[in-house]
């Protein structure tokens, strides 16, 4: 903790002076950081840059809406397909997704519609032996 100024000092010179002592008393010599270089500041200016940094820092995933987040895992099992090493795994794939959108689209989520509908495994297989 600081102490007050004292009437009647320059408030530079009091503020390099506590640096000074501080300095000495190697309190800086231990800082998160020290030493490396600034983050880019090159990014357009984020007001949520010290949020987003602790979540991503304490390992916290965004919480989507249960609509939002079968989007992405539908998304997320397009690319799985594209990288599938066989077709019993492409339909797998396609099997598990498809589950859970025709459960969703039976008792929809809250939040936003699902927009979504089951995958065609049959197509998913054709694409992917197009690529093969």
């Amino acid at each position: 903790m600081t102490e007050r100024k004292p009437p009647g000092v320059d408030f530079e010179s009091f503020v390099d002076k506590q640096i000074r002592e501080a300095t000495e008393r190697g309190e800086f010599r231990n800082l998160a950081g020290f030493g490396k270089p600034l983050a880019d500041d090159s990014a357009p200016y984020d007001e949520l840059w010290w949020v987003k940094g602790k979540l991503h820092r304490e390992g916290v995933a965004p919480v989507l809406p249960p609509a939002l987040a079968l989007r992405k895992e539908a998304e997320d099992a397009l690319e799985a397909v594209g990288r599938a090493a066989s077709e019993a795994e492409v339909r797998r794939i396609v099997a598990a997704v498809n589950e859970k959108i025709t459960e969703a689209v039976r008792l929809p989520p809250p939040g936003p519609p699902l927009r979504l509908a089951p995958l065609d495994v049959e197509e998913q297989v054709r694409r992917w032996r197009s690529r093969q």
